[in-house]
């Protein structure tokens, strides 16, 4: 992955390569991170160097980092960690 900054381009195309590709990932934030337990839909809606927000059903829900995002590769790399740091249930 090329190091890009985030901006609104980069946001929209990583969001749409996470609810296309990666809607496991996406609901996973959202019960894990989010503590949202039943939902019908998830979706990423966008990301920034802070946080990403997620659409639960009719509701945003915004997910802060635990560090301000550099660029797109850091995006990366921060997205594989949270996922890999939720507890297999």
């Amino acid at each position: 992955m090329k190091s890009e900054p985030i901006n609104q381009k980069t946001s929209a195309r990583i969001c749409h390569h996470m609810n296309k590709d990666h809607e496991d990932a996406v609901n996973a934030y959202a019960k894990y991170y989010g503590k949202i337990k039943t939902f019908k839909s998830a979706k990423m809606k966008c990301l920034s160097p802070e946080s990403i927000q997620l659409t639960i059903d009719d509701q945003t829900l915004e997910i802060k980092f635990d560090h301000i995002l550099q660029d797109c590769s850091d995006a990366h790399k921060t997205l594989v960690r949270m996922i890999k740091a939720i507890p297999e249930s």
